[in-house]
């Protein structure tokens, strides 16, 4: 792998166990329509592709008819509920703050690209204290296609100004590593949320994010 001068990463499940909140949010927004309240481990096995789409999978799996309306319905409730509160349940996946602030004092930049409203996502790193670590930060809906488009990914990259080749993706999911691949930018999973049940090239799976610090070092050495 090159030497690196920045990372752009997924925010849920790559930075942040935010299971819990979604959760609570997306269970209040059953709720307007008279569905059960959900499961923080359940709602983490389909969080990945937006707000919308996780409430219609999980209606599905969980075999509960809709409409668009009821969705509607659904998603305006847990939007208010997730901005009113947006954090508090929520905690760092382990040596996660101590990494980023690693990778700041080591020169490398930092950026944010998820598939949460763009909203929330400023919501959620302001109360995590996390807004001041990241150059730019694009949600689902501030692009006009969101992941797996590769234009949702290189909208942040645009963002940050970073030259082809000196920054890679960090993620959990399939969805992140089929961005990556689209994008023709390197991938490396994490080891928690949905890492361990995703398929990469040997030596792209992490152990934890200061594994990549020593390219940063090599790229701040070599400028």
């Amino acid at each position: 792998m090159p030497a690196l001068s920045a990372i752009i990463f997924d925010l849920d499940g790559t930075l942040i166990d935010s299971a819990p909140d979604i959760a609570a949010a997306l269970s209040a927004g059953f709720a307007a329509n008279g569905w059960p309240a959900l499961d923080p481990r359940h709602v983490e096995r389909f969080t990945g592709k937006g707000p919308r789409r996780l409430i219609t999978d999980l209606l599905d799996d969980l075999g509960i008819p809709y409409d668009n309306a009821a969705v509607e319905r659904a998603f305006q409730v847990y939007l208010r509920a997730y901005l009113d509160d947006p954090a508090g349940r929520t905690r760092f996946y382990d040596h996660v703050l101590e990494d980023l602030q690693a990778m700041r004092a080591a020169g490398l930049r930092l950026g944010i690209c998820t598939n949460k409203n763009n909203a929330v996502t400023r919501s959620v790193l302001d109360q995590l204290g996390l807004t001041g670590f990241f150059d730019a930060a694009i949600g689902a809906d501030a692009v006009p296609a969101c992941k797996p488009d590769a234009g949702h990914l290189l909208a942040v990259a645009d963002a940050m100004g970073l030259a082809p080749g000196s920054w890679v993706y960090v993620g959990d999911t399939n969805i992140d590593r089929a961005t990556a691949e689209a994008a023709g930018v390197p991938f490396y999973v994490v080891p928690w949320g949905s890492g361990p049940a995703v398929s990469v090239a040997p030596g792209h799976r992490l152990t934890r994010l200061g594994d990549l610090l020593q390219q940063g070092r090599n790229a701040t050495a070599a400028g």
